[in-house]
């Protein structure tokens, strides 16, 4: 028996028999799955490939299957089946580099070698043999690639002893610099109230140590990445790592100023940086009655005019 035609009414029902929800098996989850296996009209399931590709050239393949996805779609497919495709164990992602940082434009997807061995058998004589053999074997899998995962996260050290840990790459490893190397020093006995990840997630969000200062914060406001609250001070310090995103120039003092405008602790305004080499492309940008800190000399603080050093203003 030959392998069958590929179509989308077919890759719906193959999601289908893969176990995935309603939302994982429609139209545009279904043309995702045929675009990652490289797949065209005409083509059948012995055609896929497990080839590696990124969420914007998938996007541009997806018209092939009359799919016409602008730009706002990106997050749509990447959040709401490219992510349940990998947590699933069909998909893996970065699977040549697992510590690519989440914002790498070379971040990659690609049907999991045992799941593509079931695809490119579909419709054959021992396809329902081996499709039941692999929904036996895949939460194991599952498992393993989870753990690979996590062991490429990077581990971080509250102060307070308590771990998290944060996607690889990116701003997060200055971050954990700035958690583990720039609290201690400078905020001592202070409490972190939230930890922006670079994969757009919190690992820590303490939405009610915030609400106590007055603050309820805005999801759709771009939030400081590193909050400290200094019970003893009543300070609140609010440290942007500007190896990615750019520090706390008067444009964004302005933002989070008005983003905590009902804080009753005072603000305090870091810009942390990987090396002084780094933070010198800034130095004209930074804002006044502010602080910056680098992670190679990580006991220093150069302090932006004002007459405090390291505290708020009213």
């Amino acid at each position: 028996m030959t392998s069958t035609a590929v179509s989308i009414v077919g890759a719906r029902e193959m999601l289908r028999r893969f176990n995935f929800e309603p939302e994982q098996r429609n139209e545009r989850s279904a043309i995702v799955f045929l675009c990652l296996l490289g797949l065209r009209p005409g083509d059948t399931w012995s055609d896929a490939t497990g080839e590696r590709i990124g969420v914007s050239p998938l996007m541009e393949n997806a018209h092939v299957w009359g799919a016409s996805w602008q730009w706002g779609t990106r997050e749509t497919v990447r959040r709401r089946t490219l992510h349940q495709f990998v947590d699933a164990g069909l998909v893996e992602y970065n699977s040549d580099k697992p510590d690519r940082a989440v914002n790498s434009p070379y971040a990659n997807y690609r049907i999991a070698p045992d799941a593509l061995d079931v695809i490119r058998q579909w419709g054959q004589s021992a396809s329902e043999d081996r499709l039941a053999a692999y929904l036996v074997s895949l939460p194991g899998q599952v498992a393993a690639y989870a753990a690979a995962r996590t062991l490429a996260r990077i581990p971080v050290t509250l102060p307070d002893g308590s771990p998290v840990t944060l996607s690889p790459g990116g701003q997060n490893v200055l971050l954990r610099e700035m958690v583990e190397e720039f609290c201690p020093r400078f905020t001592p006995g202070g409490r972190v109230l939230y930890i922006g990840d670079a994969d757009g997630g919190a690992p820590v969000y303490d939405v009610a140590g915030l609400d106590s200062l007055g603050v309820t914060l805005d999801s759709h406001g771009k939030l400081p990445d590193l909050v400290v609250w200094l019970p003893e001070r009543e300070w609140l310090v609010l440290a942007e790592a500007a190896s990615s995103h750019g520090p706390v120039d008067a444009k964004r003092q302005g933002e989070l100023k008005n983003l905590f405008s009902g804080c009753t602790a005072g603000l305090v305004f870091v810009s942390c940086f990987p090396t002084r080499v780094e933070m010198r492309r800034y130095l004209p940008d930074l804002a006044w009655e502010a602080e910056a800190w680098t992670a190679d000399a990580p006991e220093h603080l150069i302090h932006f005019n004002g007459e405090r050093f390291l505290g708020p203003y009213a």
